[in-house]
């Protein structure tokens, strides 16, 4: 460990007693910390020291990360049990918390079975941030008043994405941008995540100024995923955030409607016209047929990360160990496919690879499914897509009737999101990004809380101080 982890360290310690302090003793200041938290996901690799680090690897997660985000979220969840706003149990135990749970366990046995073991603790430490966020944002959501706090962090940080955009579009000319995210499919799977999320609180009667807010940061959204070309991305934007719309507006019309739904018709119109070509060359790039079926060898699409699931599958049970698969597809089974990799025992620090520009690695499978079930193998996959279910299954609830009220409302958002992420993972590897695995699980933990708030004799009655417990006003009808 080097001089800069012992600084970051304290640093870092000193940071979450102060806020676990500070968010004790001032639970408005526990409102801000959660917004921080939220906000702050897409830039928290940013603000990390990352122990044990082996950038070189090319696998999902490249050391045992913890960064100021972290420490806002250790505040919120430790201020929230030891001073709870609410009257009731300080702890209760959340809905799909067993999954990840029962995940983690998997993971922890498949660390212990395989080897190498360090990319697969890396990894491993990585589930546990995200139950971590999973049980902070559980913990806090437990009312209305909750809510706007969740929503403006995220939109805040669809704004800084805004930025980012505008800046590589018009300044750096860039054809696909990508955010603060490292890649354009990162930020387009993040914006099909959080902006059903933006829709449906949008559609709740928030007041005059934050709906509107909402209004102007989904279309911030709906240009920054266009601009990313996402193949994948721009359809299922459209599908979520078209399908929270529908699920959550009422069949009434009025004039306000019509309106609305002539402002985003042009705004869309237009824009769409304006990408029309370089959309249009993204699909005539490669058919599906010629991404998964008809491929030449040496060819890297991604019918090759199948075909490389079903051969680690077959030869390892168990799989071949969380996040080893960059291990192993580039020590023995890239060749069955015609690539030529580096094999990573010859190599032991980064500082031989850069003597060695030529050495490639195998990147993570472009599938989520296809990547668990090479490194974990049948039971693994499994377990993931039973723990899936579980996800959807807790969200649904929320579309079996209709309910003006925000804490149902909002089910109705999550539940897209959810969709979202897990469409864009059928293609893409970057559910397991840090940004990605903080804003979804705190998205989950979200819809545990509204679960919670919605059981019969929910504690959800506020201690005596009614300004503590007061909506934001920024939050409250007009």
């Amino acid at each position: 460990m080097e001089i800069k982890h012992v600084i970051a360290t304290v640093a870092l310690l000193a940071c979450t007693l102060g806020g676990i302090a500070a968010a004790s003793l001032y639970q408005r200041l526990r409102d801000v910390m959660f917004f921080l938290m939220v906000a702050g996901a897409v830039v928290s690799e940013k603000m990390e020291v990352n122990y044990w680090s082996l950038e070189w690897y090319r696998g999902s997660t490249r050391g045992i990360e913890f960064s100021l985000v972290d420490a806002l979220a250790i505040s919120v969840l430790v201020a929230s049990l030891l001073v709870p706003r609410y009257r009731g149990p300080r702890w209760h135990w959340p809905i799909c918390l067993g999954a990840l749970v029962a995940y983690f366990c998997y993971g922890y046995f498949s660390v212990l079975i395989s080897e190498p073991k360090m990319f697969g603790v890396f990894e491993l430490s990585k589930i546990v941030r995200g139950i971590l966020f999973f049980l902070a944002s559980a913990s806090f959501i437990r009312s209305r008043r909750e809510l706007p706090w969740l929503v403006a962090g995220i939109m805040a940080a669809v704004a800084l994405q805004g930025l980012y955009v505008a800046k590589q579009r018009l300044i750096y000319g860039m054809d696909r941008v990508e955010g603060s995210l490292d890649h354009a499919n990162s930020l387009s799977m993040y914006l099909c995540l959080v902006s059903p999320v933006i829709m449906a609180a949008a559609l709740c009667d928030f007041s005059r100024w934050f709906t509107r807010a909402c209004l102007a940061i989904l279309g911030i959204a709906a240009v920054c995923s266009i601009l990313t070309l996402s193949r994948a991305g721009v359809p299922i934007f459209a599908l979520v955030v078209g399908g929270t719309a529908l699920w959550c507006m009422t069949w009434r019309i009025t004039l306000k409607k019509i309106q609305m739904g002539l402002v985003v018709t042009a705004f869309a119109g237009v824009f769409l016209y304006l990408s029309w070509k370089p959309l249009m060359a993204r699909y005539g790039s490669a058919s599906l047929q010629e991404e998964y079926l008809d491929q030449d060898e040496g060819v890297e699409g991604r019918g090759v990360y199948l075909r490389w699931a079903k051969m680690l599958a077959s030869d390892h049970f168990f799989g071949v160990g969380l996040n080893n698969w960059s291990y192993a597809v580039s020590r023995t089974y890239g060749i069955k496919e015609g690539f030529i990799y580096g094999n990573y025992d010859f190599f032991h620090d980064g500082r031989e690879l850069q003597r060695m520009p030529e050495v490639n690695f195998a990147a993570p499978a472009h599938s989520l499914l296809a990547l668990t079930l090479g490194e974990l193998g049948v039971p693994g996959v499994t377990l993931f897509v039973l723990m899936w279910l579980r996800w959807f299954s807790t969200g649904f609830r929320f579309l079996r009737r209709r309910n003006p009220d925000p804490m149902w409302r909002m089910g109705v958002g999550f539940f897209f999101a959810i969709c979202g992420i897990f469409l864009q993972s059928l293609t893409e590897w970057v559910y397991r990004q840090t940004p990605m695995v903080i804003t979804f699980n705190v998205i989950l933990g979200a819809l545990a809380g509204l679960v919670y708030y919605w059981r019969p004799r929910s504690p959800s009655v506020p201690v005596s101080d009614p300004v503590v417990n007061a909506q934001p006003q920024w939050a409250t009808v007009a």
